[in-house]
C-alpha cells in the first residue's frame, strides 16, 4: 500500500492520476495546506520542503520502505513501479517524455503558480508582476500547442506521465484568464485526457475540499507568510 500525503492542487493531482492509471492501491491522508498541515513533524519527516505531495511505498525495491518527494520524482518511482508503464520504451520518445516532463517542472508549474499568485493571491496587485506572468502563462500555451500540432501527446504518439504532470495545471483555464480555443491543439489533448476515466478519478481526490472562494488572510500567512519560516 502506498500512503499519499496530498491535497487538492495540480501538483497533488498529478501523482493521484499516476496512481489511478495502473490500478495502484493507495491510502490519502489530507495536508491542508491552507490550515497548516505541511508543517507537521509527521509530514516534515518525510518532505523538508513542506511541499505536497509525497508518498511512503511500503514495498519499494527490495521490499525497502521508499518516502518520495516532488511529484516529478514520484511520477518516474510509478512509472518504474509498475514495469515502465506510461513513459515510451522506444528511446528517442523515453528522452522525449523525460524532455516534457522537466518542461512542465521547470516551466509550467512555476509560471503558472507565479500567474496566480500575483493576480489572484496577493494583496498588493502589482500591474508589471501580473503583465510579466499572464504572458508567459500565455508563451506556454503557445508552445504547448505548437508541440501537440505535430503529435498526439507530448511524448509523441503515447500517453505518459509528461501528459499526466501537464494536465492537472491546463485544466480549469479561466483561473488563468485563458480561452483554450485560442489554442485548438491544446484544447483536444486537453479533452481526449479530461475524458479518461482514470483522470476523472484522480481528480476527484480530495475533490470536496477544494478551495471555493477567496483565500482568508489566515491562509496567506500560512501559506506565504512568515509561518514557512519558522519551521525547522
Amino acid at each position: 500500500m502506498i500512503d499519499v500525503w496530498t491535497w487538492p492542487t495540480p501538483n497533488g493531482h498529478k501523482v493521484h492520476i499516476a496512481l489511478e492509471e495502473p490500478g495502484l492501491p493507495y491510502n490519502v491522508i489530507p495536508i491542508n495546506i491552507g490550515k497548516g498541515d505541511q508543517f507537521k513533524p509527521e509530514f516534515l519527516a518525510i518532505t523538508p520542503n513542506h511541499r505536497i505531495p509525497a508518498i511512503v511505498d511500503t514495498d519499494g525495491p527490495g521490499g525497502k520502505q521508499v518516502e518520495l518527494f516532488e511529484s516529478g520524482a514520484i511520477l518516474l518511482y510509478l512509472s518504474e513501479k509498475t514495469g515502465g508503464r506510461l513513459v515510451p520504451t522506444e528511446p528517442v520518445a523515453r528522452y522525449t517524455c523525460l524532455q516534457w516532463l522537466m518542461f512542465q517542472m521547470g516551466g509550467v508549474g512555476p509560471m503558472f503558480g507565479q500567474y496566480n499568485h500575483f493576480a489572484n493571491y496577493a494583496n498588493d496587485k502589482i500591474p508589471y508582476a501580473i503583465e510579466r506572468y499572464t504572458n508567459e502563462v500565455a508563451r506556454l500555451h503557445r508552445v504547448l500547442d505548437k508541440r501537440l500540432s505535430e503529435a498526439a501527446y507530448l511524448a509523441g504518439d503515447e500517453y505518459s506521465i509528461a501528459d499526466i504532470a501537464t494536465f492537472p495545471w491546463i485544466r480549469n483555464p479561466a483561473r488563468r484568464n485563458i480561452d483554450l480555443s485560442v489554442y485548438p491543439h491544446v484544447k483536444r489533448w486537453h479533452d481526449a485526457i479530461a475524458a479518461r476515466l482514470a483522470v476523472q478519478r484522480g481528480v476527484e481526490v480530495l475533490s470536496e475540499n477544494q478551495r471555493k472562494g477567496v483565500m482568508t488572510d489566515a491562509e496567506k500567512e500560512v501559506m506565504f507568510g512568515k509561518t514557512q519560516f519558522a519551521v525547522r
